[in-house]
């Protein structure tokens, strides 16, 4: 059954809207905060042809239980991985956002290792790539209302961090705290002093050393990982900027 097609069901509008997934995915790549798009088709049948969006898709009511599993879906369909983390954004939806007719969509963010995927086009994308993350955005033209869903993204990414552990989700397996320390940097665009960073984490029970120590001049560093991966950390105050 197609989105506006409602003859057949006593009670409802003729007319319903498309109901679509899309999920902003994040990475760290070049010492930069990054963010996945996919290229749309080059044909004249298709809204915005040749632009770049957020990875998603309409929903699949026979495969999808849920939002989540919707998203989830995209998610592995697009990229070929699962997200340690996947949080919902918000929705958005009007008559404007889509030439095709009025819809709907459910806004995720996900936070994954940028190395852990291989860019290979899923259906109905012409390309894929990371775009580094340039303020609440991406130089470009996004699709649809992609832009705002983006800024939403980064937004609510970037509010998360300053009192949750979710930067230690971009990373790999193993890290060390100079690693994590960075990787919140860039995700908040600026320091964090150093000392205060390391009693906060190492306080809250953030990560949990491994056996194992990582090379790195003349003194081996110690690999942490993350104590939990099913949910983020909350710590009760945010992180203070790095003092000169």
């Amino acid at each position: 059954m197609s989105p506006t097609d409602g003859q057949d069901l006593p009670g409802l509008p003729t007319q319903r809207p498309f109901v679509t997934v899309d999920v902003a995915i994040f990475g760290v790549l070049q010492d930069e905060l990054q963010v996945l798009l996919v290229q749309r088709p080059s044909l004249a049948t298709e809204p915005y042809p040749g632009l770049w969006a957020l990875p998603g898709g309409f929903i699949d009511v026979s495969a999808d239980d849920s939002l989540e599993a919707c998203a989830r879906r995209k998610l592995a369909v697009k990229t070929g991985a699962v997200a340690p983390y996947l949080e919902q954004v918000g929705s958005w939806g009007s008559k404007a956002r889509d030439p095709r007719g009025w819809s709907t969509t459910h806004l995720y963010f996900a936070l994954l290792p940028a190395d852990s995927i291989q860019l290979v086009p899923g259906a109905n994308a012409a390309d894929v790539r990371w775009w580094p993350v340039a303020g609440a955005g991406v130089r470009g033209r996004l699709a649809f209302d992609h832009a705002k869903l983006l800024a939403a993204a980064v937004e609510r990414l970037r509010a998360k961090v300053e009192y949750t552990s979710l930067p230690a989700f971009l990373l790999p397996r193993e890290f060390t705290l100079p690693d994590l320390q960075r990787a919140y940097e860039i995700v908040l665009g600026r320091p964090v002093e150093k000392s205060a960073f390391r009693t906060r984490v190492l306080a809250a029970g953030v990560v949990e050393p491994i056996d194992r120590q990582r090379q790195t001049g003349k003194r081996p560093a110690q690999l942490y990982r993350l104590a939990s991966r099913s949910e983020p950390i909350y710590f009760p105050r945010t992180f203070e900027p790095k003092r000169d």
